[in-house]
């Protein structure tokens, strides 16, 4: 132990210091214990305005739009449903958008002068129109011209929106890859594609894992605005759950629980993916 690790009492004798609060509890717990204090205060101050309006709360007909046990069997419940087609929904988004933000990326970075502008005008295009009018435009206006329908308008609405974010990721990642790399490459005889294929977008994958991980959870979360066109996802099986029961805060409380239990989830289990290629500083 350094003489900066201790200090001394009158009497001659060292006492370890305290260690900061970061050393003794990770990142990744404290940001759970932080959210966790938010997400009590505010079911806290909401159970007390609805006590204070007389609402009568009916949290025991919650667990029958998660499953249901009959004669028939088990059987997935509403809520649980909704869940599966909210997955399935932002997982497919997300896989085009991670090919469309490659593209993007790829192109702004060639070079060459009409992929650049081509690239740039994509992004500004995007980047300046709110992602509820992008949807009303794939969905009145591109879904009857090319034919798709309110599911597939949704996705590629996602797809576009999130490919202008991914695409910069993806860029950032790539030019923090050495340019000794691209050297390398050049020496043994790679074309670019090559270098792009076996040296430099290996190597940029732990650059793009993190906030690739914020583009994830923001996925799940925007995948909710698709419910102003009908399509049955979670968020839309909560407002019909609620025209009928009239459930509100019971409902509401639920399906804001599903959504943090997906991103909390998806979160943890990236970090450990990230420490797996963590970048050496």
């Amino acid at each position: 132990m350094s003489v900066a690790d201790t200090s001394y009492t009158p009497k001659g004798r060292a006492l370890p210091q305290r260690q900061p609060l970061a050393k003794v509890i990770d990142s990744v717990t404290f940001s759970v214990i932080v959210y966790a204090v938010i997400v009590g205060g505010i079911v806290w101050l909401s159970y007390s305005g609805a006590q204070a309006m007389g609402y009568n709360w009916q949290w025991y007909r919650i667990p029958k739009y998660f499953y249901t046990v009959t004669e028939d069997g088990f059987q997935w419940g509403e809520i649980s449903i909704g869940l599966v087609k909210t997955l399935t929904l932002s997982s497919l988004a997300f896989a085009l958008a991670v090919i469309m933000g490659l593209i993007v990326a790829l192109l702004r970075l060639s070079g060459l002068v009409i992929c650049t502008a081509v690239s740039i005008g994509f992004l500004e295009l995007v980047r300046n129109i709110p992602l509820l009018v992008l949807l009303y435009l794939f969905y009145y206006v591109l879904g009857p011209i090319f034919g798709f329908d309110r599911y597939w308008a949704s996705i590629l609405c996602l797809a576009v929106f999130h490919s202008v974010l991914i695409s910069e990721i993806l860029r950032a990642a790539i030019n923090a890859v050495a340019k000794g790399q691209w050297e390398a490459a050049t020496s043994i005889g790679m074309s670019r594609g090559q270098a792009y294929r076996y040296i430099i977008l290996p190597q940029s994958v732990r650059f793009m894992l993190p906030p690739m991980t914020g583009e994830a959870v923001h996925m799940v979360k925007s995948s909710a605005i698709v419910s102003v066109i009908a399509v049955a996802e979670l968020t839309t099986i909560g407002r019909n759950i609620i025209s009928d029961t009239y459930m509100s805060f019971e409902i509401w409380f639920t399906i804001a629980a599903v959504y943090m239990a997906v991103t909390l989830i998806l979160s943890v289990g990236v970090s450990f993916v990230e420490k797996r290629y963590a970048v050496d500083t």
